[in-house]
């Protein structure tokens, strides 16, 4: 698929990041586009964003919706094809983050963070997937993390989903290889993208006084990790796109991680423990009250 101009492209999580970029990236394409977010006064923006931005006639249609919830994306991928009458691309996006430590972390939150980052993925996958056969020219865009290649502790949940997507695609793909049905797809691992995926994250009070001092510190300091822009990363999973690419990196911090991943496969974790023990926070020294008079 070397063109988007006249194609199709549903994408989750369109309301901000790189769900918005790509949207607009896009647009500017002559794409036509159906957009899909849980944050209907996001959706509102972003579609705005493209009526003021974009020149080029397209047609966009937005959908209020939970990537968890598997049958309202089957009707949503139906809806696509009704309203637009073909889908070429999807952009399995939407994604959230969860730090926790392994014994501590709530099962509601670990349904929730598997729900939007591994099953919406699934979700659509396969209710997009019959369609995009049926255009003849097809692909699915799943987006992992770099933490998808590379774990870190207290992101358990979130490296498992991420973990899993990649797995998943990478199967995917090479099924998709097999049929020579006219559609492909790319797993996509971001590094530290700016986006609201830090203020959308929860993160449990264990945490404090293991990994982190305080909550809106590890706020603080992990958007200080964002270090490439969500109109920069929609440009490469675009190019990915173009290129037929397996896998797509995003960001420095994702190609050195990646390369630390290769070259010490088992060994890394050792250097993760090492690293996050100079940054956890260290216990203080207990002060002991005393009568005894200063001594001159």
């Amino acid at each position: 698929m070397k063109s988007f101009n006249g194609r199709v492209a549903a994408i989750t999580g369109a309301a901000s990041g790189m769900g918005r970029s790509l949207a607009l990236a896009l647009a500017r394409e002559g794409c036509h586009l159906a957009l899909a977010d849980k944050n209907s006064q996001g959706l509102e923006q972003t579609l705005a964003l493209i009526r003021t931005s974009t020149l080029s006639p397209v047609t966009v249609t937005t959908q209020v919706l939970d990537v968890s919830d598997r049958q309202a994306m089957h009707d949503w991928a139906a809806r696509c094809v009704a309203e637009h009458g073909k889908v070429n691309l999807v952009f399995n996006n939407a994604g959230v983050a969860l730090s926790s430590t392994v014994e501590g972390v709530d099962y509601a939150d670990l349904e929730w963070i598997v729900g939007i980052n591994f099953w919406g993925v699934v979700h659509g996958t396969k209710a997009f997937l019959p369609y995009l056969k049926a255009s003849g020219d097809g692909h699915i865009i799943n987006t992992s993390s770099v933490f998808g290649l590379f774990a870190q502790p207290g992101m358990s949940g979130y490296n498992a989903t991420k973990f899993a997507v990649r797995g998943f695609t990478e199967a995917l793909r090479q099924e998709l290889d097999l049929q020579r049905c006219g559609v492909s797809a790319t797993c996509v691992h971001p590094g530290g993208i700016r986006t609201d995926i830090c203020r959308s994250s929860r993160i449990d009070a264990n945490m404090t006084g293991f990994l982190i001092h305080s909550e809106q510190q590890a706020r603080a300091d992990f958007e200080k990790l964002f270090i490439t822009d969500a109109d920069q990363a929609a440009k490469v999973i675009l190019q990915g796109v173009r290129k037929n690419t397996r896998r797509v990196l995003i960001g420095r911090d994702a190609y050195f991680l990646d390369l630390l991943a290769r070259c010490l496969p088992a060994a890394y974790q050792a250097l993760v423990v090492f690293a996050s023990k100079r940054m956890a926070p260290k216990p203080r020294t207990p002060v002991f009250e005393t009568n005894d008079e200063p001594r001159l």
